[in-house]
Formats: C-alpha cells, structure tokens, sequence
C-alpha cells in the first residue's frame, strides 16, 4: 500500500456514494452567489437570514486581533459590554462570548454536565451537541426526535440515578426546519427536576417580539436553565455564546476548554455584532420581511405553515445522487440550493435545505417555486 492508500480509497468510496464534499471558492454579495465558475446564481444556501452578513461594519477604533484567550488579554470592555448586552437580550444574569458557535454548543455540553450526570439529547442535535455529548463525563441517552414521551419516561425510570438530568435539543433543528417540543420539555424537566439546555442557533436574531428566539417566542425564557446562540447566522458576523445564570457562566470561564483556551473573538467582530444586536432589537423591519418571504414560500408550494415560521425550508428527495441532481438542474435553472447528504441528515434523507433570507425579493423566491415544480414534473414517473 501506497503513503495515505487508504484515505484515497475512503475518498474514492465517498465519491461512488455521492457523498464526496469540496471546497469551493465563492463571491458573495447580498444574495447572489457565484458557482466558482463564473457564473452568478441566486444564494438560497445561507444562513444570513437578516442579510447581514455581506454588509460592511466600518469601526476603525475595533482592533483585528484580540490577541489571547479570554483569560488572557483577550477580554476588552468591548466584548464585556457585548456580553452584559447578550444578558440583557437573553433575559438572564450573564453571558460568556465563544470564538464559535461550535465551540460555545460543544463546550457548553461537555463542561456542565459532569461525572454522575445524565444527558437526555434529541435525535437530531447538531453535530456540535453531539460532540460536547461525547466528550462529557456523564451518561448519554438519544431520544427520538421530539419525542417528549420517551423524554419523560426516562426520567421516571433513571431520574434518581443521577446527580443532575440535561435534557438537550436546539430550538429551531437546522436541517429540518421544525422545532422543538419545548413547552412540553419544560413541563417535563419541572416535574422531574431536570435542567433544559436549548441550542437557538437558527432562531437567534430570528424569532420572538426583540428577536431573542423560540424561548422568547414561547414565553419559556425563565424556564430554560441554559440557552446558546450564535452570531454567525441572523446577526452576520461570527463567534457564538452562552447565556445563563451567573454561577454557570462563571463555571463556564473556569472550566470550559473550548473557552479557555481558545483565542477570543476579534474585537472588530465584536463591535460589528453589538451593532446588529442593537438593531435587531430596536427594529423588527427584517424579520418582518423574513417572514413574508417564508410564507410566500409556504403558499406557493401549498404547504400549511407552522405557528412559528422558521427561514429553513427542507425539500426530502431520499438518494444522495437524486439530491446531486436536483441540486445541479437548480444551479442551471440560476439557483444555488445545497444538497445536504449523510452524515449530516440520517440515511435515506438527502435533501435539499432552503434557506431564506430578508433580502430576498418576491421574484426570486416565485421563480425558485417555479424551477422547482419544473424540476418535479421533469422527473420519470
């Protein structure tokens, strides 16, 4: 066997199976996207659901680098004002940035729940819940996706096992669109004294009266022991936090390795996100026009929207080279709607993920609509 054989097979199988990823140098702007090959499509791939991302934040005071870790020299009054406004945004005691969102969910999980604990998590977490699963000291049980009932009778059988129960799930699940049962896991949590630790990802900036989330949204803030979110989607910058009571997030900043030792967030990143943050709250123009894009798009696949609209919209397609297909007829037809394959969706279900955003016109979003339905009709009966 040749140097590194065996990683050129598994990539040669990955291929076979349609599964093979690449990096693809892009342009973006607003929300067009170019294919790497010139050509200029309209992005229905991303998460800037406010259309924040590809807007210039100009703040030249805001230093690049930050230097060190936060515990470190990498902490300025910047990133403690944007943390004390993350609080206040959050409704709770503190908040504690991350250089991620990935680092903020995986650290989160793993830090808090310790040896003698037990974690009760969602089918269909992200990856980075996963991970913080994993690389915690506590009992791991997966649940079917939202189901509460087994949620609940798990805990009437295994509650007085453990030292602390974490039942774990995102609000808004990033690659179906749906969310969580959360009033219901509430209610669970309560009566078996259980601590909920809600990832809001895709909700943050997104939904709720101040744009604060699904918890928001559900008036269940207070009852949710722990909520993460990141300023990588709606709020169009990077990093992620963590927002709790204030003996957690102090727990967080002595024990959390993926804060401790991680470079903190550039402070040119943290002015810009404190900009959007404020502008979330102030005005609700954004998410108004997220929203009457969701729905045209829920009409004119005559889908009946849900009472809470999320900008995710998956279309189930099943084999990973159906979904290639549908993915490269839309990228022909102008469109740029990824085809999202396993490992990251369970087997069978490739799809493909729309993800909406406020910038996009009323015509953009009718004409995906239409290549869509031409694309259906194309295909063999």
């Amino acid at each position: 066997m040749t140097r590194f054989e065996d990683l050129s097979n598994e990539l040669e199988m990955l291929g076979r199976a349609g599964r093979l990823r690449q990096l693809v140098a892009r342009r973006l702007e607003a929300t067009s996207i170019d294919d790497g090959h010139g050509k200029t499509l309209v992005n229905f791939g991303s998460n800037d659901y406010l259309g924040y991302a590809t807007e210039p934040v100009v703040d030249s005071s805001a230093a690049i680098g930050s230097s060190a870790s936060a515990l470190v020299t990498g902490w300025s009054d910047r990133h403690e004002q944007l943390a004390q406004n993350l609080a206040t945004f959050e409704s709770t005691q503190a908040a504690v940035l991350f250089p991620s969102g990935y680092a903020a969910c995986s650290g989160a999980v793993a830090t808090l729940a310790r040896p003698g604990d037990l974690i009760i998590s969602d089918a269909l977490n992200h990856a980075s819940l996963i991970d913080g699963c994993r690389l915690s000291a506590a009992k791991r049980i997966v649940y079917p996706h939202g189901d509460v009932n087994f949620v609940e009778d798990t805990l009437r059988d295994h509650r007085g096992q453990f030292n602390r129960v974490w039942l774990l799930t995102e609000s808004v699940f990033s690659m179906d669109g749906d969310i969580a049962p959360l009033v219901d896991l509430c209610e669970v949590a309560e009566k078996y004294g259980a601590e909920l630790m809600v990832d809001e990802a895709h909700a943050t900036g997104v939904l709720g009266p101040t744009g604060s989330g699904v918890c928001e949204a559900l008036g269940i803030r207070h009852r949710v022991a722990v909520r993460i979110g990141t300023m990588s989607k709606a709020l169009g910058a990077q990093g992620g936090f963590v927002a709790a009571d204030q003996v957690v997030v102090d727990y967080l900043v002595n024990r959390c390795r993926s804060l401790i030792y991680s470079t903190m967030l550039s402070p040119s990143i943290v002015a810009a996100v404190t900009k959007r943050l404020q502008e979330i709250r102030d005005n609700s123009s954004r998410r108004d026009s997220l929203i009457q894009r969701i729905t045209q798009l829920h009409v004119l696949r005559k889908a009946e929207p849900a009472k809470l609209l999320t900008p995710i919209i998956p279309i189930l397609i099943g084999s990973c080279h159906q979904t290639l297909d549908w993915s490269a007829r839309l990228r022909e037809l102008g469109f740029f709607v990824p085809a999202i394959r396993p490992p990251t969706v369970p087997e069978g279900t490739s799809r493909l993920r729309i993800s909406l955003s406020a910038c996009h016109t009323e015509e953009q979003v009718a004409n995906l609509c239409t290549s869509l339905q031409t694309i259906a009709d194309d295909r063999p009966s």
